[in-house]
């Protein structure tokens, strides 16, 4: 007997995987080094990304209209999701499945295999073990690499009634930076009724902002605003690369190209799109590659954006319709939406960045761009 699924991986985008393979039918095994952790990361998303199937108790907050400030503050129109970790954790239940703890060292995809007699996938395990599936998928994310452009934040969970708003992005200059040094904003979300995490972010660089100076610059914008933290706070560090994977139906999550390179969103996505994985359907049909090309083309417009000019950008694009906004944000397969959104934006910015974006979009042919390491 073989399983249906072999799943390496068991963050957001292995479990959710695991979790509708099973409420499907199928036997899944699960292969992580530590398949029980806890998770410690916050989750969010917009509320229309998210599937029907979710738990309610996933959920932890709901903000009808969180506020970006660029130049200016600007609601969007668009409702935003915080997730309970915990509970987004335990909703995602892999009871069902077989899970090992180990390490996938080699997955090989396809190999005669004389115990079965059939030509099946396969991982090599740390162990030694060698295990067949009808199907494996790597769900194990991205390994750092300098070629890849990362987001980082460092943040502070402290209490709500301190700070009552919630910013998606705010990119006002209190933050003790220097006017020429890479941009930084304050990411603010509460995590439930008493708590609100603070987080300062830089949203993509190569090499990005090391957390120590986003630390002091939180501290500094916190001050600036009359919030003086004690130390003991419970304190999240964030850095993942915000582009890379493979964009094939044999990876998922962030090592399958399911990351958003403008924001660094992937699990709402793993969410919506686990059961069409399960089902065998294709997730990259031609559109999709399309959308992934021109957002890997938007990661290198912001790229080589001056640092002064990043809350000018943005004051364009949350000057779009909604609609157009989430065409460019989650229409992952809506080619005719991300190009009208990318146009609008293009054509709403003075022309001195017209001219600096559009030279960025194009890869250079002596240095390797996003798209050409994703």
């Amino acid at each position: 007997m073989t399983d249906d699924l072999l799943i390496c991986g068991a963050g957001p985008a292995g479990r959710a995987l695991a979790h509708r393979a099973l409420a499907h039918g199928l036997t899944v095994t699960l292969v992580d080094p530590k398949p029980r952790r806890r998770w410690t990361a916050t989750y969010a998303a917009w509320a229309d990304e998210l599937p029907q199937w979710l738990a309610p108790q996933a959920v932890a907050v709901t903000i009808d209209r969180p506020v970006a400030w660029t130049q200016r503050r600007i609601e969007l129109d668009r409702r935003y999701v915080v997730f309970d970790t915990a509970a987004l954790q335990d909703s995602l239940d892999v009871s069902g499945a077989r899970l090992l703890e180990d390490r996938v060292t080699e997955i090989t995809r396809a190999a005669r295999h004389t115990t079965h007699g059939l030509d099946l996938p396969s991982v090599r395990l740390a162990s030694g073990q060698v295990l067949p599936a009808a199907r494996v998928i790597d769900a194990r994310g991205i390994g750092r690499s300098a070629k890849l452009a990362e987001q980082t934040a460092f943040g502070v969970i402290t209490d709500r009634a301190q700070w009552p708003d919630t910013y998606f992005m705010d990119w006002r200059d209190d933050n003790g930076a220097a006017a020429d040094e890479p941009r930084s904003f304050l990411y603010a979300v509460p995590l439930d009724r008493d708590r609100v995490l603070l987080e300062e972010t830089c949203l993509a660089g190569r090499p990005a902002l090391p957390l120590d100076t986003l630390r002091e610059r939180l501290r500094h914008r916190l001050r600036s605003r009359g919030i003086v933290l004690t130390g003991v706070e419970p304190i999240e560090r964030v850095r993942f690369p915000v582009h890379g994977g493979r964009a094939t139906t044999a990876a998922f999550g962030a090592a399958g190209a399911l990351t958003h390179p403008a924001t660094g969103y992937s699990v709402a996505t793993a969410l919506r799109l686990a059961d069409a994985v399960v089902a065998g359907d294709s997730i990259w049909p031609g559109a999709a590659r399309a959308v992934h090309l021109l957002r890997q083309a938007g990661l290198r417009a912001l790229l080589a954006l001056p640092p002064a000019d990043l809350p000018l950008f943005f004051d364009a694009f949350f000057a779009l319709p909604v609609e157009t906004q989430r065409a460019y944000l989650s229409g992952r397969d809506d080619l005719p939406g991300t190009t009208a959104a990318m146009t609008r934006l293009f054509l709403a910015l003075p022309r001195r960045l017209r001219r600096r974006l559009a030279t960025a979009v194009v890869p250079s042919p002596r240095r390797p761009g996003p798209a050409d390491a994703a």
